[in-house]
């Protein structure tokens, strides 16, 4: 059966349910349509009407469920839905529930006997289960909100999304096909940002300030600059509100685009590919984010020495550019200023890195949950995410989530033969893992990608992490 049949399943099997549940979701959205013209206006219903439109289409099918995750993690990142439900639902959260009940469903009507987890599947729910132990030990010195619980249970999930992965991305076909919808809606978020940043200012304003009704904020902040100083250097947001989530998701999807430029059949025709990794390059050097420059240096070095000798010779003359035109010095001097501590910025990020320490050396073990420090002098919070982990759920947990990350590491290592042999899925393959080499470096100096705020990154990341184990389980076994 078609993964995408699950419904035809159900009702071949009750076929007198056809009609009543037809007849339910018409009145259903009849009713529906006439609340929200009657007391939320034209607008706001059109949006709810063709959100559940898409929402079936999501449940019909699998694919066009991944592209909305994908597509609201890229482009719509922060944006909620206008109304109350004792909480505010997220977009991301209405992709990802589709995306998991489109799974759930297929499971029920197509059978599947044995769920697929890897080697990799048991230090992930370890790490999930500590995860648990600390939010709930730390419940004991903090007062337990529907933020904390909504935020924590969203976390829970995107790690679960590993696992859905796993099992829906079987084949090389489907597998190209969520990776190309990454690449295209980041390539969509750094045009966004591009044209956003070369915008008059006013204009930028307006549009950006346009997204209030999704829960984006309005006004002048909206434009960032370095030190948040609008006499320095402006930096690109795209839709992401701060630069360097910006540039944490564009470190993360240019890793993972580059192998394509050696590919012998890329995803792309390569007069596509090039202006589409050039727009990303370009919004993510607007970002000004160190982080995110340093990881894909550092996972391109990598690429480099291990697979794409000819990479080196790009780095290069990328480096003597950089170095050279004049529009790039006040860039080079920020840059400077960062790895010599001379900045505000990396003073400030010492500073947690200090106190991060202060936090984990009086509750070393399993840290002091998600909801708040125990201590008024201390506080959950650093720009590092392997110091954040350790705050949050001790030296045992970032012992798990650095177990995990090894066991990813040694399959990556170990299969890299094996990948070499497939010349179709090589390239993916490199690429997937080279995002999460950027994520790991980029995560000494950013807290993105575990951080309650941050839904979105965290989703990134499990999701990328998937796509890469699922490469090379299909690789063995081709």
């Amino acid at each position: 059966m078609a993964s995408q049949d699950w419904l035809y399943a159900i009702f071949a099997r009750h076929r007198w349910l056809a009609v009543p549940a037809a007849l339910l979701l018409t009145v259903g959205l009849a009713v529906l349509g006439g609340y929200l013209l009657a007391e939320a206006g034209p607008l706001i219903a059109a949006v709810v009407l063709v959100g559940l439109a898409l929402a079936l289409w999501m449940l019909r099918d699998i694919e066009v469920a991944y592209w909305g995750v994908i597509g609201v993690v890229c482009l719509l990142p922060f944006a909620s839905f206008p109304f109350d439900m004792g909480f505010t639902p997220t977009f991301l959260d209405a992709a990802l529930g589709a995306l998991f009940l489109s799974w759930l469903l297929r499971l029920m009507t197509e059978g599947q006997s044995r769920l697929v987890t890897t080697a990799l599947g048991g230090p992930v729910l370890v790490f999930l289960l500590l995860a648990l132990a600390a939010f709930v030990l730390g419940l004991g010195h903090a007062p337990l909100t529907s933020y904390i619980v909504r935020h924590f249970a969203e976390i829970l999930l995107s790690v679960l999304l590993f696992f859905l992965v796993l099992n829906t991305v079987q084949t090389a076909e489907r597998l190209e096909r969520v990776v190309r919808a990454l690449i295209l809606c980041a390539f969509g978020a750094a045009l966004i940002g591009v044209v956003l940043y070369l915008l008059p200012d006013e204009w930028a304003i307006r549009i950006l300030s346009a997204l209030r009704p999704l829960g984006y904020p309005v006004g002048p902040g909206v434009l960032r600059y370095v030190r948040d100083d609008p006499t320095l250097l402006k930096r690109a947001t795209s839709t992401s509100v701060d630069p360097n989530v910006l540039g944490s998701m564009l470190n993360l999807v240019i890793c993972m685009t580059v192998p394509q430029l050696f590919a012998r059949r890329p995803f792309f025709r390569r007069r596509y590919l090039l202006p589409m990794l050039g727009v990303l390059l370009l919004c993510m050097g607007l970002t000004i984010s160190r982080s995110a420059l340093v990881g894909i240096a550092l996972t391109m070095l990598a690429l480099a020495v291990l697979r794409y000798r000819k990479l080196g010779w790009l780095m290069l003359a990328g480096a003597v550019l950089l170095l050279l035109l004049p529009q790039t010095q006040a860039y080079i001097a920020h840059l400077i200023a960062g790895f010599q501590g001379a900045d505000l910025a990396t003073q400030m990020r010492l500073g947690e890195y200090r106190d991060a320490l202060t936090l984990i050396g009086r509750y070393p073990i399993l840290g002091v949950g998600f909801a708040g420090s125990p201590d008024v002098d201390t506080y959950i919070g650093v720009a590092n995410v392997y110091l954040l982990i350790a705050e949050e759920m001790g030296l045992v947990g970032l012992t798990a989530f650095l177990v995990v990350m090894g066991a990813f590491f040694v399959r990556f290592w170990r299969g890299r033969k094996l990948a070499r042999a497939d010349e179709r899925l090589e390239p993916i393959w490199w690429g997937l893992h080279a995002a999460m080499i950027g994520a790991m470096v980029g995560g000494l100096f950013d807290h993105y990608f575990f951080n309650l705020d941050f839904h979105h990154s965290v989703t990134l990341f499990w999701l990328i992490m998937g796509l890469a184990t699922a490469a090379g389980e299909i690789i063995a076994h081709r």
